[in-house]
């Protein structure tokens, strides 16, 4: 279980063609001998082919399809795309069993492949019992804080929490709650700046949307971007306002969310997407590795190029790593 799903959605590619890049990208479709297809586009200069993914994608994998794709000789497929020598895929399941097909196929046909380390996921499999029994096997200084958070919200004002499913004007307010909590935070600026809010609105028509709110006297304090698709939610965009530490309202926030997705949602997992954050390790019980996977044609002088300069730059990270 994993929101690769979503992430796999042809709305999610969709999305990311059309808002996902501050320039257009040129997107291609190579076949896959199961029937799938790997959305891919092709990188700057020509000189090879990536996913279809950016910063944003928590897992990428063939698009689901609601008619598959006729079977096709992949490696032969792409060839027939002008790669330019070099593959490049990530963020990916290590384990997906379509990986390790396609990674046999290329080098069947002459390709020369490495994995490397993405990064790292934490996600926590939701227990029998819901949400009471996963927050019993929080640590105490995580139920503390969020208690705390929740009786100083209560002295310093009016406090309600939010969350939003579905398009409309209650939507919209809590989008631009959202933008103004951003501002606000301690993150820099969203590149590119029209993604999130396209992404809201089409995560609203999917059914994939929960979109809380943490409002204080009128005004919002916090705000979480969560999607839930096939039994995973997948905790994408958090932020609160710089300056409200001691109230918790972001802890308060992410508390009311996990509720929401095990409860009423009834989730399997929750998945807290990239990142090691020290945090999050307070909120899952598990983690594991999303991989990336580069691929070299032995038969273009370019696949020879790029595979030099991979190795030379592995060489160079072994050695400071040495020192």
């Amino acid at each position: 279980m994993s929101g690769g799903g979503l992430f796999q959605s042809a709305a999610w590619f969709e999305l990311l063609r059309d808002h996902g890049f501050v320039a257009p990208p040129q997107v291609l479709r190579c076949p896959l001998p199961n029937g799938g297809v790997l959305p891919l586009m092709r990188l700057p200069g020509g000189h090879g082919l990536q996913a279809l993914a950016n910063y944003y994608s928590g897992l990428y994998g063939p698009m689901l399809a609601a008619t598959p794709a006729p079977p096709a000789d992949f490696s032969n497929a792409l060839r027939g795309l002008r790669p330019g020598g070099l593959l490049r895929l990530q963020p990916l399941d290590a384990d997906a069993p379509w990986l390790a097909s396609l990674e046999s196929d290329l080098r069947a046909s002459g390709w020369w492949t490495s994995r490397f380390f993405a990064f790292a996921n934490w996600y926590q499999p939701v227990p029998a019992g819901g949400f009471e029994a996963y927050w019993a096997q929080r640590p105490s200084p995580l139920r503390h804080s969020v208690e705390r958070g929740q009786r100083r919200l209560q002295r310093a004002g009016a406090w309600r929490i939010d969350i939003h499913t579905a398009p409309g004007p209650a939507l919209d307010e809590a989008a631009r709650a959202y933008a103004e909590v951003y501002a606000q935070s301690w993150k820099q600026a969203e590149q590119p700046a029209g993604f999130v809010p396209a992404l809201i609105q089409r995560a609203a028509q999917q059914g994939w949307l929960r979109l809380g709110v943490l409002w204080l006297d009128g005004r919002p304090l916090a705000a979480q971007l969560w999607l839930v698709h096939g039994g995973s939610a997948c905790i994408f965009k958090l932020a609160y306002v710089e300056g409200a530490q001691k109230l918790s309202p972001g802890s308060v926030l992410t508390a009311a969310l996990m509720r929401h997705a095990m409860d009423v949602d009834r989730v399997q997992e929750v998945d807290y997407l990239s990142g090691d954050d020290a945090y999050k390790a307070d909120w899952m019980a598990q983690r594991r590795e999303r991989v990336g996977l580069l691929a070299f044609d032995q038969r273009h002088p370019m696949g020879w190029v790029q595979a030099a300069r991979h190795g030379l730059g592995r060489l160079r990270a072994r050695w400071r790593g040495g020192r």
